[in-house]
């Protein structure tokens, strides 16, 4: 599924599932949870903090489907094309780090 499917069928889900949108206040504070729960999984899972017990092995995918979930949420509202949103930010870090990676001793 394409950027502007995942969009389209999100708003569908809002519509015919979630009544409406919440407002763009609720839906970034949502966001914020939602990366703080993927954050909580990635530093138990892949730095030094472990789970307390076997339950809260949560779904990594999951959660990152849910942080992408709200966030399509928020550019169906504010009428934000993520495809062409997504292909400008990549032109611009092309142009902008052109070299920059390339050059970097820390990353060598």
């Amino acid at each position: 599924m394409t950027i502007k499917e995942s969009q389209e069928i999100v708003d569908n889900w809002i519509k015919n599932n979630g009544v409406r949108y919440f407002n763009e206040l609720t839906n970034t504070v949502i966001l914020m949870e939602e990366v703080g729960e993927l954050a909580r999984i990635i530093s138990r899972k892949y730095g030094e903090q472990s789970f307390k017990n076997k339950e809260e092995e949560a779904n990594l995918a999951d959660e990152m489907a849910d942080v992408l979930f709200v966030l399509i949420c928020l550019a169906n509202q504010t009428n934000t094309d993520l495809t062409e949103a997504l292909r400008k930010n990549l032109e611009k870090k092309t142009q902008r780090d052109a070299n920059r990676h390339k050059n970097n001793d820390k990353l060598k």
